[in-house]
């Protein structure tokens, strides 16, 4: 058995232990939405609005972030730059977000992905799925760096046993 696979058994273990009282954080691994964080960010859309007042652009329609192995899909993902010329220090994505990468994939109404220090917030009807196995929450924060993270918020688990 893998460790990747012991490490989500373990968290999910940990998750269901907590049926007495409902569940309301939950730490996971995130092996599968580990990312390098400082590789190129790529974003393609159907339309694209800059506001150089503000320092922020919106992208609308069919919205696309890759970075390295990273999807990030969503309807509208507003980019805000960094006080240094042309580096993007956060993505601000809604409506119908979905992160995946590798074998993992995260669904979220809201995300907020921090280049600098790899961090995504996913937040409204949050669902994770890693294989076979899910996980529900409300809140979903993922260090990409680490590939671990929190799952908080009426937190719900399944799992298939003996899955792999």
């Amino acid at each position: 058995m893998s460790n990747r696979l012991m490490a989500l058994i373990f968290g999910l273990a940990l998750g269901l232990s907590a049926v007495i009282a409902p569940a309301q954080e939950m730490g996971v691994t995130f092996g599968g939405l580990k990312a390098d964080t400082s590789l190129p960010v790529e974003v393609k859309a159907d339309t694209l609005a800059v506001d150089q007042v503000s320092g922020q652009a919106s992208f609308t329609g069919n919205v696309l972030v890759v970075q390295g192995e990273m999807r990030l899909s969503a309807d509208e993902v507003r980019v805000e730059y960094a006080k240094e010329a042309g580096k993007i220090a956060r993505l601000h994505a809604k409506g119908k977000v979905l992160l995946v990468n590798a074998t993992d994939a995260a669904e979220a109404s809201e995300a907020v992905y921090t280049i600098d220090t790899g961090e995504v917030v996913m937040t409204g009807s949050v669902l994770l799925t890693q294989g076979q196995a899910a996980i529900r929450g409300q809140k979903l924060v993922i260090d990409l760096k680490s590939g671990t993270g929190r799952m908080e918020g009426g937190v719900t688990t399944t799992f298939v046993p003996g899955g792999n």
